[in-house]
């Protein structure tokens, strides 16, 4: 198991490849995705994280902020690559995303769970919203 001797950084760019790996990591990107979207995608968001491996300085895990910057933020995209699970870098991870928005004056903070990790985001403080169902825009072109 590797050190847990990482360090989390709030970032403006990041190498491509490497927000790439992490995206396949959380099963999130389509091969047919161009990696040209992710500087637009970084400078965009309200906040980008990375988690540095302090040994190779390669991103070992990500998490972003979509914000409007003074009522309301969605966490987005967090994950650490396999191989450092366990060590709770993701719970430092979402602990500095949320201090960054509390430090803002942002209090609404929501995200959406992916099956069998709502048992994480409940121990960090985070409980499922009755009477609301998550939806999401299917073109149908």
């Amino acid at each position: 198991m590797p050190k847990q001797n990482v360090e989390i950084r709030f970032v403006d760019t990041w190498p491509k490849e490497e927000i790439v790996t992490l995206y396949k990591a959380g099963g999130w990107w389509k091969e047919s995705w161009s990696s040209s979207g992710i500087d637009p995608m970084i400078k965009g968001s309200f906040a980008f994280a990375v988690v540095v491996d302090s040994s190779s300085c390669k991103a070992i895990g990500m998490g972003r902020i979509i914000s409007d910057g003074v009522s309301d933020a969605y966490i987005q995209d967090l994950v650490v690559l396999p191989e450092y699970r366990g060590l709770y870098i993701g719970k430092r991870l979402l602990a500095a995303l949320l201090h960054h928005c509390l430090s803002k004056g942002i209090q609404w903070i929501g995200l959406i769970a992916e099956p069998g990790n709502e048992n994480f985001f409940s121990k960090q403080g985070f409980k499922p919203k009755s009477n609301h169902t998550p939806m999401l825009y299917e073109s149908k072109g």
